[in-house]
């Protein structure tokens, strides 16, 4: 080899390895871009969000009760005597003034019938003496002594009349006969109880609740009542009085929960067990937020909003906490997107990027 061929190929393979390497780095210009911007991009945190909305957060207790008449009302014998004839059974409805049971008032009428006579005697009496004295042929306290007895006739007539009257007995009021303790022939004494009257136009559940929770209540506050005989029923209750003194014993004080007027056409009756609601805290429509997204700074409360995939940091007030839901006075408004997650590692700026949502 000469020593001109041997520079030829020196030159050749100089060319050839210069060739190589730009064409090196003119393949390798645009992987080294991207990989650079990516590097210089900010990554993104996964996040929970919620959206902020409205939702119920009143305070409630739940309480249960047996459904009881309001008005139950014992009949007693107000003479004594033998029972002469029983007009309605158990379960049969009666109507004030309806006579449930009339005893043998023999005696008495024969009493009755007598002072009946002595009152007409002694009032003729008295006429005659009247028309004497108008003549001048009587004295005025003749006329008195007239007067006095044909008021005690009188007196004793009406007396024997009442005794009379208390051999029936007469329902007070509209009820249902739950009771029936006699029959006829029987004797009975004066105060004796014959029949147990309620009144199926007012049902009531009757509840002890604690002193913390009463001083909440009202009388006239709605109660919904549910039975667990009758599942499908929903029914409108009203507390209709809180008794005014709590039990000695158990330290609860009872209120009374009225039913519809309707209860018994409804197919309610007395025995029933009862669930009744009371709305204690009524907080029915506020914004909330969940417990756990809400962070402390002090006496600072705050949550972060995400705002173009960045999160913000936003002050607010806080109210009452029920379960996982907190109250938020003011600060957030309906609609807007926060941090479902505790808000302790995070900070405002940070890009995030949400891959769940809570609610």
């Amino acid at each position: 080899m000469t020593k001109a061929t041997g520079r030829a190929l020196m030159m050749f393979f100089c060319l050839l390895a210069a060739a190589t390497v730009c064409g090196c780095d003119r393949a390798g210009s645009p992987a080294s871009a991207e990989t650079s911007d990516a590097d210089r991009a900010p990554a993104r945190t996964p996040v929970a969000a919620v959206e902020v909305g409205r939702r119920d957060l009143s305070r409630q207790l739940s309480t249960s009760g047996v459904v009881a008449p309001r008005v139950t009302t014992r009949l007693a014998s107000r003479a004594s005597g033998t029972v002469d004839a029983v007009y309605f059974e158990e379960g049969d409805r009666v109507e004030a003034g309806e006579t449930l049971v009339s005893l043998d008032m023999s005696e008495e009428r024969a009493e009755l019938a007598r002072a009946l006579a002595e009152e007409q005697i002694a009032e003729s009496e008295y006429e005659r003496v009247g028309e004497l004295l108008r003549n001048r042929i009587v004295s005025d306290a003749d006329y008195d002594r007239a007067r006095a007895t044909m008021l005690v006739a009188r007196s004793e007539r009406e007396l024997r009349e009442t005794r009379v009257a208390f051999g029936r007995i007469n329902a007070p009021h509209d009820a249902i006969v739950t009771v029936r303790s006699v029959e006829p022939g029987e004797a009975v004494e004066a105060r004796d109880t014959l029949f147990e009257l309620v009144s199926m136009d007012q049902f009531v559940i009757r509840l002890g609740v604690s002193e913390m929770d009463v001083v909440h209540m009202r009388a006239g506050q709605d109660a919904p009542v549910r039975l667990d005989a009758m599942p499908e029923l929903s029914l409108e209750g009203r507390i209709r009085r809180i008794f005014p003194t709590a039990d000695s014993v158990s330290r609860l004080i009872t209120v009374e929960v009225e039913l519809p007027s309707n209860a018994y056409e409804l197919g309610i009756r007395p025995g029933y067990l009862g669930r009744v609601r009371f709305i204690i805290d009524p907080r029915p429509d506020v914004i909330a937020a969940p417990a756990a997204a809400i962070g402390e700074d002090g006496s600072t409360r705050y949550v972060y909003v995400i705002e173009d995939e960045k999160l913000v940091r936003r002050e607010i007030e806080t109210g009452v906490t029920r379960s996982r839901w907190t109250e938020v006075v003011s600060g957030l408004e309906v609609g807007e997107v926060i941090l479902a997650t505790s808000p302790i590692d995070m900070s405002g700026g940070m890009p995030v990027r949400i891959v769940g949502w809570r609610g």
